[in-house]
């Protein structure tokens, strides 16, 4: 029987998505509910993006909450967890997408740039992936998606913090698969290249040209195309594949 991810596929199944409340992590939210799962999503303020996501999710008619958290803290992580467990029965697949940029040369780069990097990218993996361990083992089953990037592939002059923290999340990726496997529990990494977004769209277009020309699709990739591979990866579509890094580029890193 051919399989296909129709869009009932993931109905019923509880997804948390990290600082979802703009850009990717919002894009990525509203195909899953569009697809029929439960969305739990978090963001560290209440504001009108987080109000307004929240909205648009219900009106999938799935259950749908977020939660103010910061990812970058263990307690919090823990706490927010603890909750959205006792919210939505279970959390079935967990996709680690907070993520900021505090770009600069090294010469340049201060402390504070270097650690608010490593908190809000890196250790929030590990944060959020330690707090929905044990609930997935006891179930036998999960998928964990990490937010890694084709700087933390090749790296990028100006982005020491931000390519170390990336490359991080590939070297946990693989760990997890390894460790969890056997409970059949997954965990799979996608690196984005270069994706249209808030930040990008304020480059000058000579910027944006240079970074075409290293693209064999000749075009940027767009929120939805890292979506779709989240919603692959946490379908039974890839139920063989895990400890994988997926680039979303274009074909940039050819």
């Amino acid at each position: 029987m051919e399989k296909q991810l129709t869009m009932d596929r993931l109905k019923d199944m509880n997804i948390v998505i990290t600082g979802a409340a703009r850009g990717i992590g919002r894009v990525i939210a509203l195909l899953f509910a569009e697809y029929g799962a439960n969305v739990a999503f978090t963001g560290r303020k209440i504001d009108d993006n987080f109000i307004s996501l929240e909205k648009e999710l219900q009106e999938f008619g799935v259950k749908a909450k977020g939660y103010v958290s910061d990812a970058s803290n263990f307690d919090a992580a823990q706490n927010t967890a603890s909750e959205i467990i006792k919210d939505f029965g279970s959390i079935d697949v967990l996709i680690n997408n907070a993520g900021i940029t505090r770009d600069n040369l090294l010469m340049r780069m201060s402390e504070k740039d270097w650690d608010d990097i490593m908190n809000v990218n890196l250790k929030s993996v590990f944060n959020w992936t330690k707090a929905v361990v044990r609930p997935m083992m006891k179930a036998r089953k999960g998928s964990i998606i990490n937010m890694s990037s084709v700087v933390g592939v090749g790296g990028n002059a100006g982005q020491a913090n931000y390519a170390a923290s990336k490359a991080g999340i590939i070297g946990f990726t693989k760990s997890i698969a390894k460790e969890l496997g056997s409970r059949n529990i997954r965990c799979n990494a996608i690196a984005p290249g270069f994706i249209e977004t808030e930040m990008t769209k304020e480059l000058p277009e000579k910027v944006i040209n240079d970074w075409l020309a290293k693209i064999p699709l000749k075009r940027t990739g767009t929120p939805e195309d890292v979506a779709n591979t989240c919603l692959f990866l946490a379908s039974d579509l890839s139920s063989y594949i895990t400890g994988q890094v997926i680039t979303v580029d274009g074909g940039m890193t050819i």
